[in-house]
């Protein structure tokens, strides 16, 4: 292919000949051509990266993921989980949902509240402090004394519907042991809180403010259950944290939540953790 000064063409770039199907000898190619033909090179390129990205990613996230629960070395089970949450700030800090969080522990026979980290049937307990608390946004601060690796939290930006994200937490519990289960799907909106009719009898003054000004969530095309309260929401490209899992709608009585779950997951937007984790 000959170089050309006229803006009506390009030059010939060997590199890409193979992708644009082109030849050395192919001629003079017209720019418009060209740069259609190079966009779609770059967009194949962009997807393959991200196909071989994901199960980096995903192997990123994992070892920042607890399972969060209370711990009594006299009781059997020893353990009882709550929820998930994940690790944030300086390695020390756990983020989960505030409903988790036992209202009272048995100290009488050392109940502890304890995150629990590693994967499979060997993992270990680590008591947890309880920081603050977000009732109004379902959030807690827990602190630990180990440090573990600690997940990007994204920008404050609203995420636009359709965007691609990923969850990772523990749905079944701890029946079998630690194994953190990924679920893909996209921002299907961005909805105001409801208080389901169960819950209402519970309202706080707080939560009463609130839904007289009544913040957005993430409402998510994936399905969680139960034990994914607390689950990192996580961008696909990035894997910063943009929101954490509040809730699931569940049709029915909770005992259906597993065989029926409905696919419609709530999460909450990452700027409040962000605003908990700056108080």
């Amino acid at each position: 292919m000959r170089l050309l000064p006229s803006t009506l063409y390009a030059a010939n770039l060997n590199g890409f000949s193979w992708c644009l199907g082109l030849r050395p000898d192919a001629g003079v190619l017209p720019v418009s051509r060209f740069i259609t033909l190079l966009l779609f090179c770059i967009l194949c390129f962009s997807n393959v990266l991200s196909a071989k990205n994901l199960p980096d990613i995903i192997s990123q996230i994992k070892p920042s993921i607890v399972a969060v629960g209370t711990f009594q070395k006299t009781r059997n089970p020893q353990y009882i989980f709550k929820g998930t949450g994940f690790i944030a700030g300086n390695g020390k800090q756990v983020i989960t949902n505030s409903h988790l969080i036992p209202s009272k522990l048995d100290h009488e026979n050392r109940e502890v509240l304890a995150v629990f980290s590693g994967e499979g049937k060997r993992f270990k307990v680590l008591p947890a402090v309880l920081i603050k608390r977000d009732k109004v946004h379902d959030l807690a601060l827990l602190e630990i004394q180990s440090s573990l690796p600690a997940l990007n939290l994204g920008t404050d930006r609203k995420l636009v519907d359709g965007s691609d994200i990923a969850i990772t937490g523990f749905p079944l519990g701890m029946v079998l042991g630690l194994y953190p289960v990924t679920h893909k799907g996209i921002i299907a909106a961005s909805v105001p809180l409801v208080i389901p009719p169960a819950q209402q009898k519970n309202l706080t003054t707080d939560m009463i403010r609130a839904l007289r000004n009544p913040f957005r969530v993430y409402q998510l095309d994936i399905t969680a259950y139960p034990g994914n309260s607390g689950s990192p929401v996580y961008d696909l490209g990035s894997g910063q944290v943009v929101a954490v899992i509040n809730s699931g709608y569940v049709k029915g009585k909770k005992e259906t939540a597993l065989s029926t779950p409905s696919g419609i997951t709530y999460a909450i937007p990452v700027k409040f953790v962000k605003q908990l984790l700056a108080q």
